[in-house]
């Protein structure tokens, strides 16, 4: 199924996201943590993919595992940095042949040591050759604070409008830890006919360590009372985790509570986090 068709049913969705292993030994550990979470039924998974193609055989294979052994929708995720077309558009067949319908189109982060660019600059253009390559439903990312590469954010906005232009059928966020920040991106990006669901990608934070690498990847603010929470609880690893999963909850309720649909958890893996957030929220979502 589309997810497109899952978004557009005017009901509230949650989804949560893996990531493959960097190593084969790691495999058998990482299948079943991901099919630990599926087994909560959530409306959908997304899958992610290392900058040009690193743990692509690992990012099929999941997703088909979890599509296949546990009847959940799965998105496979698709960098295009430092990868070639020939690379891409084979990746791009073998989802096809796997019967993996959505994908999520990324630039990806430049990896340590690679080039910058090969065949593409821009995810926009990933999305035009996916969208003429085949019937794929696109996801696309967003920024909530503007991408950390934009020189301001009225320019990002033009051109996440030039990733909709290119046939994304939806976005998820990055990460953002204030409500209001998406609140008012989701104002600025429907003021620029940007008109696709937007989905609001929350991550919990149940370490102190990651608060580091948070900021890194999203570039993203913090607001007083997440620093304090940190500050307060980072130190002590299973009051972190609760803390985090309640931080976490608390905005998804602030998000439906405010009429946003779709929530996306980065779910990093964890099982217990994810069922732990679905168990918060059960009947809100119903």
């Amino acid at each position: 199924m589309k997810i497109i068709d899952i978004l557009n049913q005017d009901k509230v969705t949650l989804s949560f996201e893996v990531f493959p292993p960097k190593l084969t030994k790691n495999y058998d550990d990482v299948a079943f943590k991901a099919k630990e979470i599926a087994k909560l039924h959530p409306d959908f998974m997304s899958v992610t993919y290392g900058a040009g193609g690193g743990t692509s055989e690992y990012t099929l294979n999941i997703a088909k595992e979890i599509k296949e052994q546990e009847n959940v929708e799965v998105m496979a995720h698709l960098t295009c940095v430092s990868s070639s077309k020939a690379h891409v558009h084979s990746m791009i067949n073998r989802l096809k042949e796997n019967h993996i319908e959505n994908i999520m189109a990324l630039r990806g982060d430049i990896p340590v040591g690679g080039s910058q660019f090969h065949d593409y600059q821009h995810a926009s253009e990933l999305i035009s050759e996916i969208k003429a390559s085949g019937d794929f439903c696109i996801g696309a990312a967003c920024y909530p604070e503007g991408h950390p590469e934009a020189s301001n954010k009225d320019m990002d906005i033009k051109n996440l409008k030039k990733k909709v232009d290119a046939g994304a059928d939806f976005l998820t966020t990055q990460m953002f830890f204030d409500n209001n920040v998406f609140y008012n991106f989701l104002f600025r990006a429907r003021e620029a006919g940007i008109d696709v669901p937007i989905v609001a990608g929350i991550m919990p934070i149940t370490r102190g360590i990651q608060v580091k690498r948070a900021r890194e990847l999203s570039g993203c603010s913090m607001p007083q009372r997440f620093i304090s929470m940190v500050d307060k609880f980072g130190d002590n690893d299973e009051a972190m985790k609760q803390a985090g999963i309640i931080y976490a909850s608390e905005q998804i309720i602030d998000l439906i509570a405010s009429g946003i649909q779709h929530i996306h958890v980065y779910s990093m893996n964890k099982p217990d986090v994810a069922k732990a957030i679905m168990e918060n929220v059960s009947e809100i979502i119903k």
